[in-house]
């Protein structure tokens, strides 16, 4: 379930979510998506994306999803990865500059959480523990206590983020996609089918301590396009974007380090998470 910002609720797509569920959920749909992520396979569904012969999919997207095209630049597209990537108009995304302002890195639905021994956090319908997301036990023992923000974006936001202070960070960390076809793997209660792409970086920020950011893409073949390995970055500045097959963002933040807004809380406690676009204010830091 979804809400606004100003408490509206959004009405979602079940359907997706249960064809999802199908697919993950048999021996059968998961042979199938062994063969369907297949690097081979995931290389030429790459390639036609990145070609002009995949144009012709941005009309039949534009109107399918509804999208609002007077929100981006909308011209010189070669292929539908280029519409994908598309850039907003810089006016439709102002950057909030307080500096003890938490902005979001992206237009997305946010859910916020304390983060415990025990916490399990849904992404991209697998569970992970903080360890198991990272693969670092150590790194992850750094953030017991603190606060995990998931931002889950779908096909029709905007996919390019920003960085979120002023700061440097360290290089990229990449760890690769996993699909378990027959004999998923146990984590406490839950079965797990698949682990997704994702690359990781510690921001040293300014204002909210050494933030770990993880950018969840699909799952066997990484679509996630960062710009920087070590970097020093401003506030509001472009760090990256996914390519068709994107696309999550998670970031970890230390004890006391931010306070997240109220209505973000409350909804993410009442089951709900909350639409939150590029730049905008989130939170704050707690000192």
């Amino acid at each position: 379930m979804i809400k606004k910002r100003n408490g509206e609720i959004i009405v979602t797509n079940e359907k997706q979510g249960q064809f999802l569920k199908k697919l993950y959920g048999t021996v059968g749909g998961r042979m199938a998506l062994k063969v369907l992520t297949a690097p081979i396979v995931s290389k030429i569904a790459g390639a036609y994306m990145d070609s002009p012969l995949s144009k012709p999919l941005i009309d039949r997207f534009i109107k399918s999803g509804g999208i609002d095209t007077s929100q981006y630049i909308m011209d010189g597209f070669r292929s539908y990865n280029d519409f994908f990537t598309r850039r907003v108009r810089p006016e439709k995304r102002p950057i909030d500059t307080e500096p003890n302002h938490l902005i979001s890195p992206c237009d997305s639905k946010l859910s916020a959480y304390r983060i415990n021994g025990r916490s399990l956090f849904r992404i991209k319908d697998s569970y992970y523990s903080v360890a198991d997301l990272l693969g670092n036990s150590f790194l992850a023992r750094r953030y017991e206590g603190g606060v995990c923000l998931i931002f889950r974006l779908e096909v029709d936001d905007y996919h390019r983020y920003c960085y979120i202070d002023d700061g440097n960070k360290t290089s990229n960390f990449f760890i690769r996609g996993v699909l378990h076809t027959v004999n998923p793997i146990a984590l406490r209660r839950y079965n797990i089918y698949k682990r997704n792409s994702r690359e990781y970086t510690i921001l040293h920020t300014v204002h909210f301590g050494d933030v770990v950011q993880v950018e969840v893409g699909a799952m066997m073949v990484g679509r996630i396009k960062n710009r920087h390995g070590e970097h020093d970055f401003l506030r509001g500045e472009e760090k990256g974007m996914f390519e068709f097959g994107g696309s999550t963002i998670v970031l970890l933040f230390e004890k006391d380090s931010i306070l997240i807004d109220k209505d973000i809380a409350l909804n993410t406690r009442d089951g709900f998470e909350t639409v939150v676009k590029y730049g905008e204010k989130i939170g704050r830091a707690a000192h």
